[in-house]
């Protein structure tokens, strides 16, 4: 299916594009991106954190759901009608197809607490790829137990100058000697336009396939992926208890 957009794009080239890929059919909870929470559809919260960002020109919902397109097009939230895709990158990289921009960061859709500062962090990160790196993957260091336990939460272990070695739902690395470090990746990606051609270009490999994280398509195929520590003290919404943590949560913290 050939994209098409809502509420008024921009067709100018831009710097950094934040990129939400939300789809209406994910296996634990459909329709999550309209999901309510605070009165408010959850991919609306997402959108006004990307808005608070400081180093975006802009901010598009990519979806293949007609449900979740004529939603934004009603809050006046950009929009991007996309085809089909295994996984929200894929998705990312149909939009930055027909989005001329420098870079595009990546922001999931169910993440309605995430910090601003780290939208720009991984902005900031991407100015200064190494070569050979093709993509910027925020992180934060997990002290939780039953988070470091929970398959839900994506782990990484690095390299001494932070490039992704390994992702897991498994907690990795396993706890035989010292105490580990463990570190959960946000899913807050970032990527340039290239980088994200290669991406659609590049066959899943076996590691993704059966963990079920893309940006080990790169790691698979050889191709850096440089992971960045980040301030997030927010929530993931995976499952509708989690939207019950999450409403909770907002009523204690209130945001616009």
């Amino acid at each position: 299916m050939a994209a098409t957009t809502t509420a008024s794009p921009h067709t100018a080239c831009r710097h950094h594009v934040a990129v939400i890929p939300c789809r209406w059919g994910a296996s634990r909870f459909p329709g999550k991106p309209l999901a309510q929470l605070g009165g408010k559809p959850l991919l609306w919260h997402v959108h006004q954190r990307c808005l608070e960002a400081e180093h975006l020109d802009g901010v598009v919902v990519a979806t293949d759901d007609e449900r979740i397109e004529r939603v934004c097009h009603e809050l006046g939230i950009e929009s991007m009608r996309t085809g089909r895709h295994l996984t929200g990158t894929d998705r990312v990289a149909e939009c930055a197809a027909h989005l001329p921009a420098d870079a595009y960061i990546n922001v999931q859709g169910d993440e309605p607490f995430i910090s601003p500062a780290a939208i720009d962090a991984i902005s900031e990160a991407l100015e200064h790829l190494a070569p050979g790196t093709l993509a910027v993957n925020a992180y934060t260091v997990l002290d939780d137990v039953g988070a470091v336990l929970d398959h839900n939460v994506v782990k990484v272990v690095v390299d001494a100058k932070e490039n992704a070695l390994m992702f897991s739902r498994q907690p990795i690395p396993y706890p035989r000697g010292d105490r580990p470090r463990y570190r959960r990746q946000l899913g807050l990606y970032g990527f340039t336009g290239a980088a994200l051609s290669l991406f659609q270009q590049l066959p899943q490999g076996p590691l993704e396939r059966t963990e079920g994280v893309e940006m080990l398509r790169f790691v698979e195929h050889g191709h850096g992926v440089r992971m960045l520590t980040v301030i997030d003290d927010g929530l993931a919404v995976d499952t509708p208890e989690d939207l019950v943590r999450a409403g909770s949560l907002l009523r204690s913290r209130p945001i616009n």
